[in-house]
């Protein structure tokens, strides 16, 4: 835990081509801090070419933080990762997606929870904003947003889209993220989970929101069902490592019956889509943790379709 003086925060924001990226940074410029805390923003551009380092600089001169750019080619989430761990300089680094937008709060929350418990990592929620066209029952349900995961009053893994590391802890500061899964995702889901099992604290800042637009091409149930599985994949490799032979056959099996249960019960609740829909999600879950406990190779969820948008600028 910090005690007295300035806090130093390195706000991180991982880039690949995205128009979002403006709103992004301008809420960042909105937010409200504490008195004893500076701010410096790191943009880590993942294209082939420094497609948005003009777009950064231009937008540097509205915001009241220096803003450092880093070209870390190419295409892979965790090389951009690592090249905000590796550029930054401060006492906390908080890592916020290149199409969310920050709530004025947000930075002060994550910071207040981090600074009262010691916690090494702190995750906030991420509360999804539908367009008007979205599928009603994907509205009512919520199913985009994203928030952490307790087994027994214990957050054992976590995501990058809205966190806050403590880089002096020794859990965090000569850890990386898995290049390996730089292009499939679930990179941070191991990260997370690594960092929790060398004994690292994983806590939740429920005031320190982001915004996210779910654009067209995700709300669709297609794309649910493609997230979940890789979801299941990567929970299930992570399994695997820790579980050999019978014990790996025994989690296949419990899988197996979680899936076939939630399939049954999506069955059962035909006319209610809310809910049948939940369990069809929880049960491609669990089918992907089979997949995954089997050594079959993690689906790639960010296509190179997706990756190829055209750039605003």
């Amino acid at each position: 835990m910090t005690t007295g003086g300035t806090l130093r925060i390195d706000v991180c924001v991982c880039t690949y081509r995205r128009r979002e990226l403006d709103d992004t940074l301008l809420s960042i410029a909105a937010l409200s801090l504490p008195a004893n805390a500076t701010v410096r923003v790191i943009v880590a551009d993942n294209d082939v070419v420094p497609s948005a380092r003009e777009r950064v600089y231009a937008l540097a001169a509205e915001l009241p933080f220096p803003v450092a750019y880093v070209h870390c080619p190419a295409s892979n989430i965790s090389i951009a990762r690592n090249a905000c761990v590796e550029n930054s300089t401060g006492d906390y680094l908080a890592f916020i997606d290149d199409d969310e937008t920050a709530s004025e709060e947000w930075l002060a929350e994550l910071l207040q929870v981090a600074e009262s418990t010691g916690a090494d990592a702190v995750l906030g929620p991420v509360q999804a904003v539908y367009s008007d066209d979205a599928p009603g029952w994907m509205k009512r349900g919520d199913f985009h947003s994203t928030a952490p995961v307790w087994v027994n009053g214990d957050i054992r893994t976590g995501y990058t889209c809205n966190v806050l590391l403590r880089l002096a802890s020794p859990h965090v500061s000569q850890r990386r993220f898995n290049l390996a899964l730089g292009s499939t995702g679930g990179e941070d889901t191991e990260y997370f989970t690594q960092l929790h099992q060398a004994g690292g604290r994983i806590t939740f800042a429920p005031a320190a929101t982001v915004y996210e637009k779910v654009p067209q091409n995700r709300a669709l149930f297609n794309w649910l069902t493609k997230r979940r599985f890789r979801f299941g994949q990567t929970h299930g490799r992570l399994l695997g490592e820790t579980r050999q032979g019978l014990a790996g056959l025994r989690q296949v099996g419990l899988a197996a019956a979680k899936a076939g249960y939630c399939f049954a019960a999506a069955a059962a609740l035909a006319i209610a889509p809310v809910r049948r829909n939940r369990f069809v999600l929880r049960g491609i879950l669990h089918s992907g943790v089979v997949s995954g406990l089997l050594g079959f190779r993690e689906i790639r969820q960010y296509g190179e379709a997706e990756r190829r948008q055209p750039d605003a600028a």
